[in-house]
């Protein structure tokens, strides 16, 4: 959508800016940025750091901030200055517009007011960890960030344990540790995965290893960076009742309730919760019948 003259036509445009390496832009991206009446970013600073390495001025354009703390605020800005007739340039933290970031109301604020909204595309995160990871990449499934505290995230992973995919997940390097051993507990200690860290950079990292392998290693070596955690389909394989029946009798035999869905849960590679209620069943029939 760019005129004969080189300028933009009216309208939203989302721009994929580099993810690391200031070189990693396309050069659509970098004939929006120049030729956008109004600038937007979820980090302005970080916008204006990518221009000024390729030599393109701000001049008299805003730039102005959107993100998850004023998106109610600042969007209907944008939104004017769609109707008046100008192009606005919106452009993430780092990586692709609308991948976890707030772009995605901005986006279908301005469609549904009838705006052309078009995309500059270029990296993202979770494509670039996909090709160096090491694992399938037939299908794959992006969850994005998982909730920050233990239950609700042992949780969002239990619900992802029979996804006939590999599973791409952002993380924060202060809860790398307890996210893996959290993943390996609800989706097999022996699962695949591979955690890709300061993606294009100078220390860019892809380590491969079982859940439980890369979880006792970030415990003793906590990472700094970025990080894209990918975790492989895992044994898919059919479990049936008789086996989780029997795997839990002799669990009992030992091990409280919650130990025994716990370790045969782990074992088979199937989900928790109704394991854990099998186990209630055969623990209390076993109960009466003494």
């Amino acid at each position: 959508m760019i005129a004969d003259k080189g300028e933009l036509a009216p309208g939203l445009y989302l721009v994929a800016v580099p993810i690391g390496n200031a070189r990693d832009i396309t050069l659509r991206a970098l004939d929006v940025l120049r030729g956008a009446d109004v600038l937007a970013a979820e980090d302005t600073r970080s916008l204006r750091r990518l221009m000024e390495i390729h030599g393109i001025a701000l001049g008299d354009r805003p730039c102005l901030p959107y993100h998850d703390h004023n998106g109610d605020r600042m969007r209907p800005k944008l939104l004017e200055a769609l109707a008046a007739g100008r192009s606005v340039a919106y452009a993430s933290e780092a990586g692709t517009p609308m991948i976890s970031d707030p772009g995605f109301d901005l986006a279908r604020s301005a469609r549904d007011e009838g705006h052309i909204v078009t995309t500059a595309p270029g990296v993202s995160a979770a494509v670039t960890a996909l090709t160096l990871g090491g694992l399938p990449t037939d299908r794959f499934f992006f969850a994005g960030f998982l909730p920050n505290s233990g239950g609700p995230r042992r949780r969002a992973l239990e619900d992802l344990r029979d996804m006939p995919a590999t599973l791409v997940f952002y993380e924060s390097p202060k809860r790398l540790g307890a996210m893996l051993a959290d993943a390996a507990d609800r989706l097999g200690h022996d699962r695949p995965a591979t955690v890709c860290r300061e993606l294009t950079k100078r220390f860019e990292e892809a380590r491969n290893g079982s859940l439980a392998e890369l979880a006792a290693h970030y415990d003793a070596h906590p990472p700094k960076g970025e990080i894209v955690v990918l975790v492989g389909k895992g044994n898919l394989e059919k479990i049936s009742e008789s086996d989780v029946d029997r795997s839990l009798t002799e669990a009992l035999e030992t091990m409280s309730v919650r130990d025994a869905a716990d370790a045969v849960s782990g074992m088979l590679g199937v989900k928790r919760r109704p394991v854990y209620q099998r186990a209630m069943a055969l623990a209390k029939a076993r109960n009466s019948d003494g």
